[in-house]
């Protein structure tokens, strides 16, 4: 990798911004895709707000939430997103190929605690008679946390990707755009766990 990569502030590919190049053409193609997966969780967020009061006389969100648990998911996540920028802090180094890695690693096992605590609690609304075929209400939050989660089950599949391509090839510039766009994507999951958690669980049991 040149000089002028390790000189770079963050992930940027290259010294000089003034042209449009590969890594521009990428990010704004993947900034396009962040958009439209925006708009998705927009419509399944109005569909929740719209469907949270239709219980059925099943149960809703009191009866079903554990927020203790919510709010180790909501921890680890965010820490995640703190990990996750310290591994790219990491290429600024002309040595950090282990660094990284280990940053990465962190960040995996902390998605998968999140996921962990997520399943256990999916796995309790159901033995607790709300699955997501008993209301409105149920259908529109399975509707939406588990999209998340999936999203999520994604960038974990994407991190451990890279993880094996960095080991065997080292740090180049396709393995660079690919640390950018996980980055943005998890970064971006990161802002909505926020607004589910404020919505859907802090609303629900408001």
């Amino acid at each position: 990798m040149s000089e002028n990569a390790y000189a770079n502030p963050g992930i940027r590919l290259r010294a000089t911004h003034h042209h449009v190049d590969r890594e521009d053409e990428v990010n704004l193609g993947f900034w396009v895709f962040l958009m439209s997966d925006a708009i998705l969780f927009g419509t399944v967020f109005a569909t929740y707000a719209i469907m949270v009061g239709a219980t059925a006389g099943g149960p809703g969100p009191k009866q079903l939430f554990d927020i203790k648990s919510v709010v180790i998911q909501t921890a680890a996540l965010l820490l995640s997103s703190f990990t996750y920028g310290m591994a790219s802090l990491s290429l600024k180094h002309r040595n950090g190929h282990g660094r990284l890695i280990a940053w990465l690693v962190v960040t995996l096992l902390l998605a998968l605690v999140f996921l962990g605590f997520e399943v256990h609690d999916f796995l309790a609304m159901f033995a607790a008679g709300g699955g997501p075929d008993r209301s409105g209400f149920t259908s529109a939050f399975f509707g939406l946390v588990p999209l998340h989660g999936l999203h999520v089950t994604t960038g974990c599949i994407w991190m451990v990707a890279l993880i094996v391509q960095m080991a065997r090839y080292g740090i180049d510039e396709d393995v660079m755009l690919g640390l950018q766009r996980l980055g943005l994507f998890w970064h971006f999951l990161d802002i909505v766990w926020i607004a589910i958690f404020s919505i859907v669980y802090l609303g629900g049991l408001a």
